[in-house]
């Protein structure tokens, strides 16, 4: 059991505002954190990482990372870690990437089956594709049988075949080794198919939490859900207005009004509001 109650202030576009976050999370869980950029997710992956400081408790199996008398340093909390970005040693084939983290080669030789990369084991980061690169990461991150594995939107840009092949692959890791597992992500599929439970955050707090069918089925409350994107285009279709939006890898066409094709710039980033039916367009 993972208990969580922590306060830090933070800065943000919309000024200041305070990460209030008191959690339980069973052991073996996967949670999605999921609600608009800036609302604390990564600041809060961060924090359980030992990362960033906070004031508060954060305990994980009754061994205490954080209270008010000491901090437990990040190499002892038994956490991976998996960013956006690689952050392979180019200098090294894949498996030196994971027998780097930890000198065992029959778990690295497991990951590397698992994940589909035996045959590669000997290529180089630079001889791997966005999608093969992300799976070593994957590896590296599991090489220390981590009690607590934290995933900041990793898949984000990758396709969506590839996205979908490797959101098996963290489910087939996270169930064969029991580890508790918090996701940060925008994408509602992406939450439906992982999480066992949703936490949304809006402006540093809780408001909502749930299993990812009771939360991204609902159409009762505005603003749950939203994926950002940049404006390419407004075409006038009278009596119609077009905004055409990149999202990720695809192309989403929306009939907006005139006047919120006046307001908005092309080129600007935009959030695609998804909870209802007829989605909405707003700038950012």
């Amino acid at each position: 059991m993972m208990q969580i109650d922590i306060t830090k202030q933070l800065y943000g576009a919309k000024g200041t505002m305070q990460l209030r976050i008191n959690l339980q999370i069973a052991s073996g869980e996967f949670v999605a954190l999921a609600g608009e950029s800036g609302s604390g997710k990564t600041t809060l992956l961060r924090i359980l990482a030992g990362l960033e400081s906070a004031q508060g408790h954060i305990s994980m199996d009754q061994k205490i990372w954080l209270d008010a008398k000491s901090t437990l340093p990040p190499q002892k909390r038994q956490i991976g870690f998996l960013f956006q970005e690689y952050a392979l040693f180019e200098n090294m084939n894949i498996e030196k990437n994971l027998l780097f983290v930890n000198n065992d080669k029959q778990l690295a030789h497991q990951l590397l089956e698992l994940t589909h990369l035996s045959e590669l084991k000997q290529r180089y980061p630079r001889q791997l594709s966005g999608g093969q690169k992300q799976r070593v990461a994957l590896c590296r991150a599991m090489m220390n049988r981590p009690k607590l594995l934290l995933l900041d939107e990793p898949l984000s840009a990758l396709d969506p075949t590839m996205r979908s092949n490797l959101q098996q692959e963290i489910l087939t890791l996270h169930k064969t080794f029991g580890t508790t597992t918090i996701m940060v992500s925008h994408d509602p599929s992406e939450i439906y198919r992982l999480a066992q439970r949703v936490i949304l955050l809006e402006q540093g707090k809780i408001i909502q939490e749930g299993s990812p069918k009771s939360i991204l089925l609902q159409h009762n409350h505005t603003n749950q859900f939203s994926l950002e994107g940049e404006l390419l285009e407004i075409l006038q279709v009278p009596p119609l207005y077009i905004a055409i939006v990149s999202i990720g890898q695809q192309l989403i066409k929306l009939s907006i009004t005139e006047t919120q094709a006046k307001q908005l710039t092309i080129g600007q980033r935009v959030t695609v509001n998804t909870n209802a039916f007829a989605p909405t367009l707003n700038g950012k």
